[in-house]
């Protein structure tokens, strides 16, 4: 991977938090180099760190920006579905042949000692340790929190609204096709 690439695509994360979300799976490569050629063509230049520049300072080009993502959310939308798609297919593969993942168990038990380990910490500690320590921890046992959230969400779907929002951009996705 072209870790200059990345590095302006985190950078375009800025702009909006649409980037951040989608520089999040497998398909991290394609899509940064989707979002800082979005960013290079907006801003007229083959330079993707001129081409950030150009766009914090000029607030026009930075409209032209976001509009261009928009009009690419709905590729780049679809990239990740098919990317979460081929995850689970994947699971679904070794479930079949009789084996077990240990690789997404490891990462699970991990995320729940985690969490475990910091509200047992604070339990223990919450007399002695400094308020700013304790918010670190509460910050930490947030991330594991939500890496668990994540393990559950990949493994039995997501919520109502979210299957909600999965169907109706499926069915405008019939309709473009």
């Amino acid at each position: 991977m072209s870790i200059p690439i990345l590095q302006a695509a985190l950078s375009l994360a800025q702009f909006t938090p649409r980037v951040a979300k989608w520089l999040s799976g497998t398909k991290v490569e394609s899509i940064s180099q989707k979002i800082v050629e979005i960013a290079k063509n907006v801003a007229n230049t083959k330079d993707e760190f001129k081409a950030i520049e150009k766009i914090k300072s000029d607030k026009n080009m930075y409209d032209l920006f976001q509009r261009a993502l928009i009009n690419s959310e709905r590729e780049i939308e679809l990239a990740i579905i098919k990317d979460k798609e081929n995850a689970r297919r994947r699971d679904i593969a070794i479930i079949n042949a009789g084996k077990r993942n240990k690789r997404a168990d490891v990462m699970v038990v991990s995320a729940a000692v985690g969490l475990i380990f910091c509200l047992v910490s604070i339990y223990l500690y919450r007399k002695e340790l400094p308020g700013e320590v304790v918010g670190i921890i509460s910050t930490i046992a947030g991330i594991f929190g939500s890496c668990l959230k994540d393990a559950y969400n990949f493994e039995f779907g997501s919520s109502r609204g979210s299957k909600e929002k999965d169907q109706t951009v499926a069915s405008m996705l019939n309709r473009f096709n």
